[in-house]
């Protein structure tokens, strides 16, 4: 089949391979994008170990903490510039409908768009429909999350003026620890809790990619099986929360500065402004269609 310009350009984002090892990669593998990051990733091309999307949204991440009630809540709001999301009406804008969620803990987006916003009488569809009449540009509440802490203890951290925001939440320890946690956990990204909340599937595949990258290494059969086990224990170490060296102390895992503040990581959130959300870049796709011609 047909490799196309956008094809490339999707997968030398998402792996950080040069655009001929890209091309390639998807010629082999019939256009298919997970076999092909596969492939690289075999073969060694491969920059990174599991998808990385490109962060091109614009907006903020924002939290707000009801202590009274033991509520908090992430939001995630985009709009199309940095110019809107640096104005002081659309900062208002987000916190205030952290704010509403904190208070509503609505079940769905459907019902907090539908809910009546907080000191108003209009619901919250409407009042971002005014939003962008009033700020010109598109604005998209994406996503929301709701914890209910109670007699736990809530870790929560905001990096980068509203590109990345955390909540964590421990059985035990203190509002210290907790914020180291979710500093941690908006550095290092892990992708599970630990070891146990790795699907069995994702485990497997994980295996076949290490052990074809063995091969392609030129290493024997007979100690593959041995150099997968040790390989998996880096994937875990890289991908668990709790088997993660702690970004501020690398001498101690998560687990172990849990276990020094009496604590027990019980789950987190992480949203990283606009992952996932492409944002055309002329210039990047003009050099792959260049290329592909």
């Amino acid at each position: 089949m047909a490799i196309t310009a956008s094809q490339v350009k999707e997968l030398r984002e998402r792996t950080g391979a040069g655009m001929m090892d890209c091309k390639k990669a998807l010629t082999a593998t019939d256009g298919d994008m997970e076999k092909a990051i596969d492939y690289l990733r075999e073969k060694g091309l491969s920059k990174a170990a599991k998808k990385a999307s490109r962060v091109a949204a614009e907006g903020l991440v924002d939290i707000c903490i009801d202590e009274a009630n033991k509520v908090a809540a992430l939001v995630e709001v985009n709009c199309e510039t940095d110019f809107v999301a640096n104005t002081d009406d659309y900062k208002n804008l987000v916190h205030s409908i952290a704010a509403h969620v904190a208070a509503t803990k609505p079940a769905d987006m459907a019902t907090l768009l539908d809910s009546t916003f907080t000191g108003t009488d209009k619901k919250v569809s409407e009042v971002v429909t005014e939003a962008v009449a009033k700020m010109g540009e598109k604005i998209d509440l994406r996503r929301f999350t709701v914890y209910e802490y109670g007699n736990h203890t809530l870790g929560h951290y905001i990096h980068g003026a509203g590109k990345i925001g955390v909540m964590v939440e421990l059985e035990g320890g203190d509002e210290e620890v907790g914020k180291h946690v979710a500093m941690h956990i908006a550095a290092a990204n892990p992708a599970y809790m630990d070891r146990t909340a790795v699907p069995e599937e994702a485990l497997a595949h994980e295996k076949e990619v290490l052990a074809e990258q063995a091969r392609n290494e030129g290493k024997p059969e007979k100690i593959i099986e041995k150099m997968v086990m040790g390989r998996i224990q880096k994937f875990y170490k890289e991908n668990c929360l709790v088997d993660q060296e702690f970004v501020m102390d690398p001498d101690k895992n998560i687990a172990t500065l849990l276990k020094e503040h009496h604590a027990k990581a019980l789950k987190y959130v992480r949203y990283q402004l606009g992952e996932g959300i492409e944002k055309k870049k002329e210039d990047f796709a003009a050099e792959v269609q260049s290329f592909m011609k």
